[in-house]
């Protein structure tokens, strides 16, 4: 498939201007403090009951690989295992592909609204818009998504949607944006659960069309699988007459019994359950039982492209468990917001770049500390450091060719300079001292002059040091300075 990106690209500030205004939001920040480190223990705890978890991270690992490796092989297959089960595959290169090609299958049907199961490809491709820009209503039934979708807000996480928020601020969204809501509704985590499914029952029993996303789909039989945790995405996937799924090509594993390994991996990574609630699993179509038209839309969108990247390719590996979220001390303090991408985090900051192509997203492979705990948890050991620094590397190569230097290109030549002659650093530490010591207070400098200020602003400076370490040496040990 040809590899044109249509990657919905929601953060049009680089991600340290959009970071600096998430960390000015306390609320927010405790939310996500609280969420992601109750998820993170839970993961903790329930990994380790399994003395056999680095083995199957191996498995997992090794089973992606070549999966990847051999990617238009099994493509094809599961075009074939589905056809024959009843079931009608699509090829969409990009997000105006695949957004078409649903749209057409809705209106076809005479239908006007869809309920959807939660899909990260249906919201990076701009699904919901597309279909609102044909009069076609889309109804989100996961929870989370349900709460975004009535705030008119944004995705925040790849498993919680709606972790920036407390449990008062979703009454207030039910109480203001849900019409059917109780007029008393409290806060109560059963309290809004209910309300929000005495909301949706309605709408499950008169879809005629659902939207589903893939967790996984194998190749040998075509059975196509989402886990949930809620039992909303089994009243779509049974209810309505029609189901379009819309798919990821990476998504697809050769056999059946791929499925034990991701199987226990997932869950665990993801909520730190030991097996999901709801784990549905259907192939094609069967007389009498579910929709009578199933329709897979395999998506490209940017994937070939990144697939042709030894490197990069890692990223396609990834079973969107969120576990990389759950420890990053990044994201952990700017939520998914600042990310700008409907796939945050440490493994949005590898995958929407390539997803969205050069020039796009730039800033998001420096979004990291580096510090590698995202490999650590990550349950099918994509080396989400590895791919952060060749992407960087890449950012600066390609800066390399602008006829007009960049302000960081200009400083860091100068700095090669500088620190490639000990007479000029010498001659630039007595000047940077002289220059602390008039904007310095108290210690500290406080907002530098020009473009420097983009640094003050956001980082605490001190005041540098009278006199260097080598200006000291020289001073206390002159006989070893000129014995060398």
């Amino acid at each position: 498939m040809s590899g044109g990106s249509g990657l919905v690209w929601l953060g049009t500030p680089a991600f340290p201007r959009a970071a600096r205004t998430a960390l000015a939001d306390t609320r927010m920040r405790r939310n996500l403090r609280k969420a992601t480190g109750t998820i993170r223990d839970k993961r903790l705890r329930v990994a380790a009951e399994l003395d056999d978890w680095e083995q199957l991270r191996d498995s997992a690992a090794a089973l992606k690989l070549r999966t990847l490796r051999h990617l238009p092989r099994y493509l094809e297959q599961l075009e074939a295992s589905v056809s024959a089960a009843g079931g009608t595959v699509h090829w969409a290169a990009d997000a105006a592909e695949a957004n078409r090609i649903v749209t057409e299958l809705v209106l076809a049907t005479g239908e006007r609204e869809v309920v959807k199961v939660k899909s990260m490809a249906t919201q990076e491709i701009g699904l919901n818009e597309a279909l609102a820009a044909r009069g076609i209503t889309a109804h989100e039934t996961d929870l989370a998504e349900l709460i975004v979708q009535l705030a008119d807000d944004r995705p925040s996480h790849i498993l919680v949607p709606a972790i920036h928020l407390g449990r008062a601020e979703i009454r207030e969204v039910f109480r203001t944006r849900m019409p059917d809501a109780p007029a008393d509704l409290t806060d109560d985590p059963r309290a809004l659960a209910e309300a929000a499914r005495r909301h949706l029952r309605e709408r499950f029993l008169r879809a005629k069309v659902a939207v589903s996303g893939a967790n996984f789909a194998v190749a040998e039989t075509g059975t196509v699988l989402v886990v949930e945790s809620e039992g909303n995405g089994r009243m779509c996937l049974t209810l309505p007459e029609t189901l379009i799924t819309v798919m990821g090509i990476e998504k697809v594993v050769p056999a059946f019994g791929d499925l034990e390994v991701f199987l226990q991996l997932l869950p665990r990574s993801a909520t730190g359950e030991r097996m999901n609630p709801y784990t549905s699993a259907w192939t094609g179509v069967h007389e009498g039982d579910g929709p009578s038209a199933f329709h897979l839309v395999l998506l490209d969108n940017g994937r070939t492209a990144t697939l042709a990247d030894q490197v990069g390719r890692q990223a396609l590996g990834c079973i969107r468990c969120s576990a990389c979220l759950n420890v990053c001390p990044v994201y952990e303090r700017t939520g998914g917001h600042a990310y700008g991408s409907v796939y945050p985090g440490p493994i949005g900051a590898i995958l929407t770049p390539q997803l969205a192509g050069p020039g796009h997203a730039d800033s998001l492979p420096f979004a990291s500390t580096l510090c590698g705990a995202c490999y650590d948890a990550c349950p099918v050991k994509i080396d989400i450091p590895e791919v952060l620094v060749h992407l960087r590397a890449r950012v600066v190569d390609a800066e390399r060719g602008r006829t007009v230097p960049t302000m960081e290109s200009l400083l860091m030549r100068a700095a090669t300079e500088v620190l490639s002659s000990p007479e000029r650093l010498s001659l630039a530490q007595k000047a940077g001292a002289a220059g602390g010591r008039l904007l310095g207070r108290r210690g500290r400098i406080g907002r530098l002059p020009g473009p420097l200020h983009a640094w003050s602003d956001t980082r605490d400076l001190p005041v540098p040091p009278a006199e260097s370490f080598r200006a000291w040496w020289q001073r206390t040990r002159p006989e070893e300075e000129s014995a060398q």
